[in-house]
């Protein structure tokens, strides 16, 4: 139950970082309403995950998922482009997460 807590709170940050550049520096109400929000949820749920899970394990998976989904999305609403340097980082930060799940002895299965 722990990683569908996280999965959530990931989809939520997402959506937040997603609303707070669709807020224009918190100047639109809906946008920047829907990001406090969400982020407020986001942490919610994180706490959940936190329960089971360590915080550096829980803050790794969330912050890195959330920069290759937020890159993703940006690329596709925002049509922001990203350079090859910034693809490599993203490239890297999705092994790290990967090296966690698959190799390390902390995360809980």
């Amino acid at each position: 139950m722990h990683y569908l807590w996280l999965i959530i709170a990931i989809a939520l940050e997402t959506i937040g970082t997603m609303s707070l550049q669709a807020s224009q520096q918190f100047t639109r109400l809906w946008p920047s309403a829907l990001c406090l929000t969400t982020y407020g949820a986001s942490f919610y749920f994180m706490a959940l995950a936190l329960k089971v899970m360590p915080v550096g394990i829980v803050y790794a998976i969330w912050s890195g998922l959330g920069i290759v989904l937020i890159a993703g999305f940006s690329y596709l609403i925002f049509h922001q482009r990203l350079d090859g340097a910034a693809v490599a980082g993203i490239a890297l930060i999705m092994c790290g997460i990967i090296v966690i799940q698959v190799f390390s002895d902390t995360t809980v299965h």
